[in-house]
């Protein structure tokens, strides 16, 4: 049994340093990335079809391509911009053909038959044509991998130990990315780029700060909970902690405020439940791992500041690069959720059609920039049928609670679905993966645990380790 576990470990130290390899792969050639991205797919594919969709490998291959995804866009390895949301859907479709998915589930089912009006009335609008299948893709393939993902996910049961080693997967391409994004902006270079309080892709891997700041966001978070709830190994601890601070540090040099505010509330969260499911020796490691935390976050948060010599400051306190007040906090959100809600009062039933709230912006603000909050879309573009999918996706989880399914993230993953999707709409898989997380059943107990008739997470004693 010790023999299985250091190998478990070794193994994953050795993930750990394949995923570092990859990061300067990727800086060194763009077009390794494009190699590896199928061979990835093909070896998640060959787990999944040997287990016969069982769920731990079904769950695993979903859960790296959606922490995945944004390294890919960022390296230019995928096919179709949307190829890692393909991939999140055909892995959790090819474990439905296996097993299926609970009746329970059927709310999710009526939310995909909502979205279906949207579709007519923009192929009255817009034609059917290339743009018109642009606007589909684009628009519905985050709300359909979300969808997908409920279904899969809602009432299935796994043990805590498999989320544990599920949020890992997650993880491993995140340690990747972190090291490509540090590569394309070494420390040295910061003054030369961080001149403006704007966010900055050049800080942000040469991509979108948002998807960047969204993507190193959600890995602070699931690694901050590893660091409450530790690996039992010292070294792949270690490691793991060492890119918590790195990843925190890059999410900040983003300037994109959105996932680093996320990632905090996740973590408060997160800390409030550990607090209120663990005996009172538990509460007081809990609590000096937080003096630690704090003080480490006020180092990150000042070393950051002074390399950029301000600059990070003015961001957060909504100021411009000469330290004066700007009007707009929503950095022009506002101005596109005002045009949204327009055109919901122009038509509130049906909805404008999917893909048109790009012309309402070119018309009222003179920009035809793509939606920020995936609410006011929903709502836009699909009228009264998107208030009713808005009312699913925010009831029906509550019903899997008052079933008595237990699942320690339940409230900080619902969190990060609804704050990223607020300021960056659905444009990547995690959200919508991470929705679905959300909604399975966690085992907390082991088999012989289950014998001696204990509860399953028991107040006086800690979560499990891994």
């Amino acid at each position: 049994m010790k023999n299985a576990k250091a190998r478990r470990h070794i193994n994953q130290l050795q993930i750990i340093l394949f995923h570092i390899g990859l990061g300067f792969a990727a800086n060194f050639s763009r077009s390794l990335m494009k190699i590896y991205v199928p061979l990835v797919f093909l070896f998640f594919l060959r787990r999944v079809i040997i287990s016969r969709g069982k769920d731990r490998e079904v769950l695993f291959a979903a859960a790296y391509f959606a922490g995945a995804e944004v390294f890919f866009r960022m390296t230019k390895a995928l096919v179709f911009y949307e190829t890692g949301k393909y991939a999140v859907m055909f892995f959790l479709v090819l474990g439905m053909f296996y097993q299926g998915f609970k009746r329970s589930a059927f709310p999710y089912v009526i939310y995909i038959l909502l979205l279906i009006p949207g579709v007519f009335v923009a192929m009255n609008t817009l034609g059917f044509d290339a743009n018109f299948r642009t606007e589909i893709t684009f628009n519905l393939s985050g709300p359909l991998s979300l969808s997908i993902a409920a279904l899969y996910c809602y009432g299935r049961k796994i043990r805590f130990r498999e989320m544990l080693s599920l949020m890992d997967v997650m993880i491993y391409p995140l340690i990747a990315m972190t090291i490509y994004v540090f590569l394309y902006t070494p420390n040295r270079s910061l003054d030369t780029v961080a001149t403006s309080a704007a966010s900055n892709p050049a800080l942000s891997g040469g991509y979108g700060p948002n998807q960047v700041s969204t993507a190193l966001g959600l890995g602070v978070f699931l690694l901050y909970t590893r660091f409450l709830i530790p690996y039992k190994n010292k070294w792949v601890h270690f490691v793991m902690m060492f890119f918590l601070v790195a990843m925190a540090y890059r999410a900040l040099l983003t300037f994109s405020r959105g996932g680093v505010f996320t990632a905090i509330i996740m973590a408060g969260v997160f800390t409030v439940i550990i607090y209120a499911v663990t005996s009172l020796k538990t509460k007081s490691k809990v609590t000096l791992k937080l003096l630690g935390t704090l003080g480490v976050t006020v180092g990150i948060w000042f070393f950051t500041l002074i390399q950029t010599g301000g600059m990070l400051g003015n961001r957060y306190e909504n100021k411009d690069s000469l330290g004066r007040e700007k009007e707009d906090i929503t950095t022009g959100r506002l101005d596109l959720f005002l045009a949204e809600y327009k055109a919901f009062t122009d038509s509130p039933v049906f909805g404008i059609g999917v893909g048109k709230t790009k012309s309402y912006h070119e018309e009222l603000l003179g920009t035809s920039l793509p939606t920020h909050n995936e609410i006011s879309r929903m709502i836009s573009e699909h009228g009264l049928f998107g208030i009713i999918a808005l009312m699913i996706l925010l009831c029906a989880p509550t019903l899997t609670k008052l079933q008595g399914r237990k699942n320690v993230y339940f409230y900080p993953f619902m969190l990060f679905w609804f704050l990223t999707v607020f300021h960056s709409s659905m444009r990547i898989a995690a959200p919508g993966f991470v929705y679905g997380l959300s909604l399975l059943s966690l085992v907390y107990t082991t088999h012989d645990q289950k014998k001696k008739k204990t509860s399953s997470l028991p107040r006086q004693q800690a979560l499990p380790q891994r």
